[in-house]
């Protein structure tokens, strides 16, 4: 059964950095994607980066220059590198897998019935 399970969220004031972290386990895919999403409270969830099993890159334009999304592959575990948070970067902070050759868009996740949703984790950034 694949598993996702978010930590590193918290709270920090503006201009500052978080490390997120996403560990996804029981998946055998050979070919996957792997996605950072946000929701604030009465806003649509948001795509803001992801990495597919090649290591194909994409970012949401609000975030290029200051979120890095990387991997480490020997501990299954996808990390969110956070900085220069600005206060409308608060948000739940959800990680997610999908098997797939190259990662979908944003929109399309939410038909994606094979994908596996972790149940996030608050970031809140205060200015």
């Amino acid at each position: 059964q694949v598993q996702v399970v978010e930590s590193g969220g918290g709270s920090v004031q503006a201009g500052g950095s978080l490390r997120l972290s996403c560990a996804a386990s029981g998946y055998t895919y050979t070919m996957y994607c792997l996605a950072w999403f946000r929701q604030a409270p009465e806003k649509e969830r948001e795509g803001v980066a992801s990495m597919d099993s090649d290591g194909r890159i994409t970012y949401a334009d609000s975030v290029k220059g200051r979120f890095t999304i990387s991997r480490d592959n020997a501990k299954k575990i996808l990390y969110l590198q956070m900085n220069s948070l600005k206060p409308e970067d608060t948000a739940m902070y959800s990680c997610a897998i999908v098997p797939a050759y190259g990662c979908p868009p944003p929109h399309e996740w939410v038909g994606l019935i094979h994908a596996r949703w972790g149940q996030g984790t608050q970031v809140t950034v205060s200015s």
